[in-house]
């Protein structure tokens, strides 16, 4: 039997001697991030927001089986916001529609989540009225029914079945409802919105991108801020077979969701330890960067710099990946290195060596 064919669906129960601790660990860890982001400079602040949201985006958009452009991620979302970002490039207008839908969720994370808004959501992610190569409904509810099946063709495997098509305005029209009449701690609403919201199912596809940005909307609430400095998507994506074996034992039998709500909090707690962790990183980077500033350097060196100390760089540096990015010659990559290391700015990596040089940054210069 799936959850919602109980009688007493959707009045969902938990054990709460196992939920509280949780709870008051991620508002302490919370916490601790809130105040350390209030110590970071305007720049730098800027900085871990603008990765933050582009790895959310990413990682969502990843767990999915979709890859998106980092680069035109985090330039859309810069343009948007108004920050700086030397690294632009122009984005696509599908990326662009990404971020937008992501942005309104955590700019806007005080409006009342309606049915409209969730229409303007999920067109934002098909612009074009297609998932891959199927034509889908957009923008409205799905007419068919849904299931959540893996594997080839011949061999497929239904994980859920979700409920009847006839019955989403109803389902959803009692999930909307829910989220106005709420009153309990807000860490909670993110996490049973999000179960909620993808055991309707209510789309034809896009259902696990919304309910995840759903979730970020309602973390904003609890942080009180539009800024986001932890990214869910990302911890969610490290844990991802996890999140389906989870959702699917929810999904079934009583309306116990006490194993979702521990999983989604643990989750949390990851997210924010990890994102106190890597603040240090950021100030790190913008010592580095100042340190570094009255330095006498080209616009192609600066660029890169600022990619291999920015994190948006994957994979080693050598000269052909330089001539690539930078749109040079080999010759004039060369150059640039060479005068890098001469500057104490890069050095060589040391398993490195002969043809396969590769470079790194020299953080103690």
């Amino acid at each position: 039997m799936y959850i919602y064919e109980n009688p007493g669906w959707p009045e969902f129960t938990f054990d709460n001697n196992r939920i509280s601790p949780l709870l008051e660990a991620c508002h302490i860890e919370q916490g601790k991030l809130l105040s350390k982001m209030e110590l970071l400079g305007l720049t730098e602040k800027e900085d871990k927001v603008l990765s933050t949201i582009t790895s959310d985006i990413i990682k969502s958009n990843e767990i999915e089986g979709l890859l998106l452009n980092y680069d035109q991620v985090r330039s859309s979302i810069a343009r948007r916001l108004g920050f700086n970002n030397p690294c632009s490039v122009q984005s696509d207008r599908n990326i662009d529609a990404v971020v937008e839908m992501m942005l309104d969720a955590t700019e806007n994370y005080q409006k009342e989540l309606t049915q409209e808004r969730l229409f303007g959501w999920h067109a934002c992610l098909f612009p074009t009225g297609y998932s891959g190569m199927y034509k889908i409904d957009v923008g409205k509810y799905r007419t068919n029914p849904m299931q959540v099946v893996s594997g080839g063709i011949g061999q497929e495997k239904v994980h859920y079945v979700a409920p009847d098509a006839e019955k989403l305005n109803v389902e959803m029209n009692r999930f909307f409802d829910w989220l106005k009449t709420f009153c309990g701690d807000t860490l909670l609403k993110a996490a049973i919105a999000h179960f909620w919201f993808v055991t309707i199912h209510p789309f034809d596809d896009g259902n696990g991108r919304i309910a995840r940005t759903i979730s970020d909307m309602f973390l904003c609430q609890s942080d009180r801020t539009s800024l986001r400095f932890y990214s869910m998507s990302n911890q969610i994506m490290k844990e991802k077979n996890r999140y389906y074996e989870i959702l699917e034992i929810t999904q079934k039998g009583s309306l116990d969701i006490t194993l979702w709500l521990e999983w989604f909090l643990n989750c949390l707690l990851s997210a924010l330890k990890e994102s106190y962790e890597q603040t240090d990183q950021v100030i790190r980077k913008y010592r580095y960067l100042q340190s570094i500033e009255n330095i006498e350097l080209n616009q192609r060196q600066r660029i890169m710099i600022q990619k291999l100390v920015s994190g948006s760089w994957f994979g080693v540096l050598n000269t052909s990946k330089w001539a690539k990015i930078a749109k040079c010659s080999g010759d004039t990559a060369l150059r640039d290195i060479t005068d890098l290391i001469k500057k104490g700015i890069l050095e060589k990596e040391a398993t490195a060596g002969g043809r396969s040089t590769n470079y790194v940054i020299k953080w103690n210069s």
